[in-house]
């Protein structure tokens, strides 16, 4: 999916994702130096090892990719990949739509002065090689992406990651992110954000447990107005978000239709009544074409659910992208245990 806004949206059920998985080897070779350091400071006192050797790995499509080093000049061209490259101490050359991160994913700084390639799904070849890169990668789901069928035709490296697996969508961000700083020769970098994002799942779940909640049930919800109508986006089984929730102790309530990538299902406000008294939670970032809690507030099927009546009705705080990697993986966390428990 390219854009994941609420104002496109409807494209999110549309997706197949890709049945092969990401994995690779690097050259274990390392050095000493410390790693750039993302505006936020977060990487400032980075102590891990950057890999100098040759780098294998095979993408998400199956691809293998070689590089003689870790690539070092990267260009992203989605949200969930610019924040994995950020984490991993290394500020890219060139992102595509770096305002609509700016909104939308708060969990990495983006550095101003980073080259800015379009859009997302159409990104302006021009100014993505004007910046350099050694290596770019996408987000995709076949090898017949027009985005990759586009950049075959340049003599740099291109790595495809898998933004989505509904079949176990934690783990698929923790081997994107994986696969990602294998090409950095970040791997080190990578077992240490992993084993803080579990650390964060393993508290919140004790914080849920310790909570004596009086229902566990819950739907994440975002939403666009389209035509006048409101449409209502559920995240459901499969959804990162969704299964982030069950891992700590809740469950999700959403038992609709949704699809094989991104456990995204598709509604209306009269939809929402079969969710029953259960909790609900919504994005707390407003999107630029217009909030549709404003449009909802306004609705009496809307404002008749239990959680809106009991008061039971909460956003998450903005700026959490809910199709991130490990770090905004760790705010989704803190937001459930900050609305639910706190």
């Amino acid at each position: 999916m390219r854009t994941r806004s609420m104002t496109a949206a409807l494209a999110a059920v549309l997706l197949i994702p890709s049945a092969l998985a990401a994995c690779g080897t690097s050259d274990p070779q390392t050095t000493d130096e410390t790693p750039t350091a993302n505006a936020a400071g977060e990487c400032a006192d980075d102590t891990t090892v950057t890999s100098t050797g040759p780098v294998e790995v095979t993408d998400a499509l199956g691809r293998t990719v070689t590089l003689d080093a870790p690539a070092q000049r990267v260009a992203v061209l989605e949200w969930q990949q610019i924040e994995d490259v950020l984490t991993l101490c290394l500020t890219p050359v060139a992102v595509a739509d770096p305002d609509g991160y700016r909104t939308w994913d708060t969990a990495e700084e983006l550095p101003d002065g980073v080259a800015d390639v379009g859009l997302r799904g159409e990104p302006n070849l021009d100014a993505l090689f004007a910046a350099d890169p050694d290596l770019v990668i996408v987000e995709a789901t076949a090898e017949d992406d027009p985005v990759i069928a586009q950049l075959a035709e340049y003599d740099v490296p291109v790595l495809a990651t898998r933004g989505a697996d509904a079949a176990d969508p934690v783990q698929n961000m923790l081997d994107t992110f994986a696969l990602i700083a294998e090409t950095l020769g970040r791997s080190e970098r990578a077992d240490l954000v992993a084993d803080e994002f579990q650390a964060s799942l393993d508290e919140a779940k004790q914080q849920i447990a310790g909570a004596e909640l009086t229902s566990t049930e819950f739907v994440y919800f975002d939403g666009w107005v389209q035509g006048g109508n409101v449409a209502i986006r559920p995240f459901g089984q499969g959804s990162l978000v969704g299964e982030l929730g069950e891992a700590i102790g809740l469950t999700n309530a959403w038992t609709g239709e949704v699809d094989p990538a991104y456990g995204l299902g598709q509604t209306d406000i009269e939809g929402m009544t079969t969710v029953g008294d259960a909790t609900l939670l919504y994005t707390g970032t407003t999107d630029p074409a217009g909030s549709v809690l404003t449009e909802l507030e306004k609705n009496e099927i809307w404002a008749s659910l239990p959680a809106v009546e009991q008061g039971r009705a909460y956003a998450f705080p903005a700026g959490i992208w809910t199709f991130g990697g490990p770090r905004s993986s760790q705010q989704v966390l803190d937001a459930y245990v900050d609305v639910l428990a706190g």
